[in-house]
């Protein structure tokens, strides 16, 4: 993928506001980040519960793998832009967002 279709994707959610964070852009809902995209390194990293974690990690840990220290056990999951499937892309937005968001906003997108 290209940095501009993982912007895409998230701006599909309901009021993503983009903001700087330190050297990375980060994408928000209601002042909390849903991610957060390192143009340098062509990563995106998200906020997943540990068992998405675990369930994105099992595509492959080589594209998908936890932030280092205590930000990854606590679900930071960096993904590799250049390698991750669009769909999969997508499905690890949404957990985040869904993580992070309003509940009235997140319902809207959960599955059910």
């Amino acid at each position: 993928m290209r940095i501009e279709e993982v912007l895409a994707l998230i701006f599909m959610f309901d009021e993503i506001e983009e903001l700087p964070h330190f050297e990375k852009r980060s994408f928000r809902v209601n002042k909390k980040i849903v991610a957060t995209i390192d143009e340098v390194n062509k990563t995106l990293t998200v906020k997943l519960t540990p068992i998405e974690q675990s369930t994105f990690m099992a595509f492959d840990k080589s594209i998908i793998y936890p932030a280092a220290g205590k930000w990854g056990q606590s679900g930071y999951t960096i993904i590799d832009i250049a390698k991750v499937n669009p769909d999969v892309a997508h499905d690890a937005i949404r957990c985040s967002y869904c993580n992070v968001a309003p509940k009235k906003l997140a319902d809207l997108y959960r599955y059910e």
